[in-house]
């Protein structure tokens, strides 16, 4: 196993968040004009902002820490509390998602998770938070199956949604393990067909039951099949030769998850020999800058550990101390 692997997967994710927050509503030609032919390199500011994507990932992380035991009764409540924690602090003001912010406010008025949640929703608040549940190395594959699929479906409730965040943190375990990022997306297709009919009920309880949906296996199914089809752009893309342009061509924008997953993967089996480069792909990008550029930041630096990054931005990032924590207590 690299160095500090879980510390490079945290702060990875912070860098690239860092470097996709000014560019995220931007064309891929004002960001070429801004930063130049290779997008952004260097972290702006001291510190270094980031947005929703580091604060949520940070309260999926406080929650999964603290839990006595990873079962769906003790991770609830915490999960829910860290949300609304973040929902309603001040330096929630990076333009936080629509779907997170709805969903937190029938929480906060005590509805039940599976009614708070918005059904409808696989945008990629449910995967770009996700990384701490793949750094647990207690966690079996059911218990990260679970908890991934849980901290979605707590404000995402499309199954879409709930197997793009297992796919998330089993990327993460799998590049800890030591899997090149080259072998990921095989690992990932076998992952589908594997699970493509399993409900985990005793995580997700009855979120199945929506208009026209008949039976549990029908509802996640879809979750299933929708992310093959996104390894099948990935796939493509990865078949032809890199062109140097924008990495959503072929495998989406990234502001759904199953999006943000493969356009984040496709950056960083690119650039694996080059972690910033793979930062600055994901952030120079038409889409999601700042979710693309994140999730390839942790899958990289789960894979190399904190020598993938410049040394000096680690005391740069925000959040630095937070990061290090839940770092330190996984490495």
């Amino acid at each position: 196993m690299a160095s500090a692997t879980a510390s490079g997967c945290l702060f990875g994710l912070a860098y690239g968040d860092a470097l996709g927050k000014p560019t995220e509503f931007m064309t891929v030609a004002e960001i070429r004009a801004r930063y130049g032919p290779d997008g952004p390199r260097e972290l702006e500011g001291d510190p270094a902002l980031v947005t929703d994507d580091t604060q949520m990932t940070l309260a999926v992380g406080k929650a999964v820490l603290a839990a006595p035991a990873p079962t769906p009764d003790v991770l609830v409540p915490l999960l829910r509390d860290r949300f609304l924690e973040w929902a309603a602090s001040p330096d929630n003001n990076r333009a936080p998602g629509m779907t997170c912010l709805r969903a937190c406010g029938d929480l906060s008025l005590g509805v039940p998770w599976t009614r708070a949640t918005v059904a409808g929703s696989k945008g990629c608040g449910a995967n770009m938070r996700v990384a701490p549940v793949g750094l647990v190395p207690t966690y079996d594959l059911d218990t990260l199956a679970g908890a991934a699929q849980l901290q979605a479906a707590m404000t995402h409730g499309h199954p879409t949604g709930l197997a793009a965040s297992e796919l998330t943190a089993y990327t993460i375990r799998l590049l800890r393990d030591g899997a090149e990022p080259a072998a990921v997306p095989a690992l990932l297709r076998a992952r589908c067909h594997d699970q493509r009919t399993v409900y985990r009920g005793d995580w997700l309880d009855d979120l199945w039951q929506q208009p026209g949906v008949t039976t549990p296996a029908e509802f996640i199914r879809r979750g299933w099949d929708e992310c093959l089809a996104a390894l099948d752009r990935l796939d493509l893309a990865l078949s032809r030769p890199d062109d140097g342009q924008d990495a959503c061509q072929v495998t989406g924008e990234g502001w759904i998850a199953e999006e943000a997953l493969a356009t984040a993967l496709l950056c960083a089996i690119r650039h694996a020999d080059d972690p910033v480069g793979a930062l600055a792909r994901g952030a120079a990008t038409s889409g999601d800058s700042d979710s693309i550029a994140c999730l390839a930041g942790a899958f990289l630096g789960a894979w190399l550990g904190m020598p993938a990054w410049p040394a000096g931005w680690r005391e740069r990032i925000e959040y630095a101390d937070q990061l290090t924590a839940l770092g330190e207590a996984w490495d």
